[in-house]
């Protein structure tokens, strides 16, 4: 099954959410009027596009019907694929990974799926030939280390960890330097996702940061926020939050595979300008795919029976 299909498929529920809603909008008014527009602007809250970005999306479209004198619904809906294909196309998706080592950060509360998509981003790198280590520093619980610890066996690369409760600065500390002695591509670690207390995680955040900063002086780097998809509004907040307490470049987005709400990604881009860079779209090792904003965009209103 092609890449293209995956998505596709994974995001059927999504696809319905928001098709169906909106399709029910232009069955029912024909004419381009305020009325459409207030019913459309319904019918995208309803699908999880969130009360600002929708607001944005209509606006938008009543600027572009009015200055093209659109007057044929169908030529409205074309006008509104456009409109979301535009706010996703605004960011840049791709990974800045420019130096060896290069490190990436993960982040995210506990429940989204975190170490796993570490497991599979290991797995993803390393299926392109990259040498990957994977630093163990979320040292508040013991699963979490004993999980990756799983992970880096399945997808055979190195991991760097010390025991549970230890400082996760001198985990990633003693990762930087196997990343470099070893001559590792890239260094990913995973780190606590403790909410709770916003200023405790600032703090861990920047003791690491000032640990990569030194070891690995112009590293290229990413910090990645993983957030479930399910979750819906709820993982736009965690995304503000999370934005407050660190550097974010970009997300993943895990269960897209199971959820009617991967209209969050819309609203994560729009209003948080947070690319999404991996989405996971199912439970195998390699159901982590990167983000492409224009096929999302794409298997969000594309028929059933359309192939690639």
């Amino acid at each position: 099954m092609g890449i293209f299909q995956k998505l596709k498929d994974s995001m059927q529920k999504t696809r319905q959410a928001i098709s169906e809603q909106v399709n029910q909008v232009f069955k029912v008014f024909v004419k381009v009027d305020e009325e459409l527009f207030e019913n459309l602007e319904e019918a995208l809250i309803m699908a999880d596009i969130g009360v600002e970005t929708s607001v944005y999306i209509i606006e938008e479209l009543k600027d572009r019907v009015k200055t093209k004198r659109i007057k044929d619904g169908n030529e409205v809906k074309e006008e509104l694929k456009e409109v979301i294909s535009d706010i996703l196309n605004e960011l840049d998706t791709s990974m800045n990974l420019e130096t060896t080592p290069s490190v990436i950060l993960v982040i995210g509360v506990n429940g989204v799926g975190k170490t796993t998509s570490i497991g599979k981003l290991a797995s993803f790198y390393k299926s392109r030939g990259k040498k990957v280590i994977l630093a163990a520093a979320d040292t508040f619980r013991a699963a979490a280390i004993d999980q990756l610890d799983i992970w880096a066996e399945r997808s055979g690369c190195e991991i760097i960890k010390h025991q549970e409760g230890s400082d996760p600065a001198a985990v990633v500390f003693d990762a930087c330097n196997a990343a470099r002695a070893r001559g590792a591509d890239v260094l990913i670690c995973d780190t606590a996702g403790r909410l709770h207390n916003k200023k405790n995680l600032m703090a861990e955040l920047e003791k690491i940061s000032r640990v990569i900063n030194r070891e690995l002086p112009g590293a290229s780097r990413e910090t990645l926020l993983v957030l479930d998809a399910t979750t819906g509004q709820n993982a736009v907040n965690q995304a503000k939050l999370f934005s407050e307490a660190a550097e974010l470049t970009g997300i993943i987005l895990t269960k897209l595979d199971g959820t009617a709400k991967g209209g969050i990604v819309i609203a994560i881009s729009k209003e948080q300008k947070l690319p999404v860079k991996f989405v996971g779209v199912g439970e195998g090792v390699d159901d982590l795919q990167e983000f492409d904003a224009h096929d999302f965009a794409r298997a969000l209103f594309e028929g059933e029976d359309t192939e690639e």
